[in-house]
């Protein structure tokens, strides 16, 4: 990890193979009344409530790609209380970022993705601790990443980064939430396949397509808004994971074509061998 720009906002480091990470108990995170009355919109609705609210705050979500899908999603994560936001990008902000990457700002063209959204975040709720990275995920960082994570969010735009978030969660026992997003589609999945015969991310999709097939977002465009639907969408996966409220995408990928605003659930299973 020594080659990575790991920010000191509130953690110095990130954990290391053999560390021992230490769960945030329900005492520590426990609601002082500045929190009490933020998240008050939270506290009435009986699916969350307090105690759900403490479950937020004693969590620890991975965000992998602070761009299109990952700015929506760091913005309702950090507003909804997530205690702890590990923000994992190896881009800087481009001019033509802005026309959807919601979290960073004119000022922050050429800043570093997780520092411009870690400000963000800062801006949004103090009570949220970040810990920005700027490195591409993959199978080389993927277990230190990963390590006392409640829960990850793939917001990445390449294949190679969504089959290695992918397989890592899988073996870390991390629930994942994907999501994708071309043109006007989009679409979402959650991953938990370690449990209940739940299928894995390979069971959907086996393998990845031949490097030029799919074309990339500079090359087929992108609209902004489909990647803020998807990215919150993300978020509140995220949120029902953390709380235990509500269904999640489990076995089921939520197709959203944004040009006739209709939505298409596929279920798909565990593959035998």
């Amino acid at each position: 990890m020594d080659a990575h720009n790991i920010s000191p906002f509130r953690l110095e480091r990130l954990p290391r193979p053999g560390d021992a990470v230490q769960p945030v108990t329900m005492s520590q995170a426990s609601l002082n009344q500045d929190e009490i009355e933020r998240y008050a919109r939270h506290l009435v609705l009986p699916e969350i409530g307090g105690i759900g609210q403490q479950k937020l705050k004693a969590a620890r979500v991975l965000v992998i790609g602070a761009g299109g899908l990952g700015a929506p999603a760091i913005q309702y994560l950090a507003a909804a209380g997530v205690g702890t936001l590990t923000l994992v990008d190896d881009d800087e902000v481009s001019l033509s970022n802005l026309q959807r990457q919601v979290v960073h700002g004119t000022g922050e063209v050429g800043s570093a993705k997780v520092e411009s959204a870690a400000r963000d975040v800062k801006r949004l709720n103090p009570h949220v601790a970040v810990v920005s990275v700027q490195a591409r995920f993959n199978e080389t960082n993927a277990v230190s990443l990963l390590m006392g994570q409640t829960v990850a969010l793939d917001c990445s735009d390449n294949f190679e980064t969504r089959y290695a978030a992918a397989d890592a969660c899988a073996d870390a026992k991390v629930s994942l939430v994907s999501a994708a997003v071309s043109r006007f589609d989009g679409s979402i999945t959650t991953l938990r396949p370690w449990e209940d015969d739940n299928p894995s991310y390979r069971d959907l999709f086996p393998q990845a397509p031949e490097a030029g097939i799919v074309p990339s977002c500079a090359e087929a465009g992108i609209m902004g808004a489909v990647t803020g639907m998807l990215g919150t969408m993300q978020a509140l996966e995220a949120i029902k994971l953390i709380t235990g409220a509500g269904q999640c995408l489990i076995g089921k990928l939520l197709m959203i074509n944004g040009l006739t605003m209709e939505a298409q659930t596929i279920r798909y299973k565990r593959r035998r061998a």
